[in-house]
């Protein structure tokens, strides 16, 4: 039986790594990797010089298949998405559930997740939170969902680029502009930014921004559940 390590990597600032993750990615026999060219990034900054596979979402069942192979003949791989940690909107579960079948251990290296950072700042104060990830991009089923969402006894996260962040903001205020939230915006990198209030005001705020030509970088956005306004 050998073993997969799931890696928690950065998701901007690269001190955010664990001292333990260093140590598995140093002496891993293979870091497999949602993109074999960030990863890169990452490793050639630690000065580790482990190969690395790629498998990302559009080819994990056949990248499995050869990383389950490796492990079968004992060679310890590590595994880790392009930021944060694997399986929260990024791929990795596949790879998990395939490695437990064939016999083999995975074992979490727990790391930076942009859902549990914004969710820290987030001011919220209700018991459950549900974590969607990305909406669909097409405008009826984002509405559909997200209107499923606010009936919910429960807060929910939901993360958006900057092409689509504004229109979410649209749907949200004409569908509950009073609910709480605080949107993240480029979480620990240079130009982090966090902000805070009704859905309503945040609304106007980015899309004022849009009309500047001032929307930027990739958003994590928390919308506090209807008891927690």
């Amino acid at each position: 039986m050998a073993t997969l390590y799931i890696i928690g990597t950065p998701i901007g600032n690269l001190g955010d790594l664990s001292f333990r993750a260093v140590e598995i990615l140093k002496t891993a026999d293979l870091v497999a990797c949602e993109d074999t060219r960030q990863t890169a990034k990452l490793l050639n900054h630690l000065g580790i010089r482990t190969k690395t596979v790629s498998c990302r979402s559009h080819n994990e069942e056949l990248a499995a298949k050869k990383i389950i192979a490796l492990l079968d003949s004992g060679c310890t791989v590590a595994y880790a998405s392009d930021a944060g940690t694997p399986a929260l909107s990024d791929p990795g579960a596949l790879l998990v559930r395939k490695a437990v079948e064939a016999g083999h251990q995975a074992i979490p290296i727990p790391g930076p997740s942009a859902f549990a950072c914004l969710l820290s700042v987030s001011g919220g104060m209700g018991k459950s939170v549900l974590f969607e990830g990305f909406l669909s991009p097409k405008p009826g089923r984002r509405r559909s969902r997200l209107k499923e969402l606010l009936a919910m006894d429960a807060s929910f996260i939901v993360y958006e680029s900057p092409h689509r962040v504004v229109k979410l903001f649209e749907d949200l205020a004409e569908l509950d502009a009073s609910r709480y939230t605080c949107v993240g915006r480029e979480m620990t990198k240079v130009y982090e930014e966090y902000v805070r209030g009704e859905v309503g005001d945040v609304f106007e705020i980015l899309r004022q921004r849009a009309e500047k030509n001032e929307i930027r970088g990739e958003f994590s956005v928390y919308i506090a559940s209807g008891k927690c306004r």
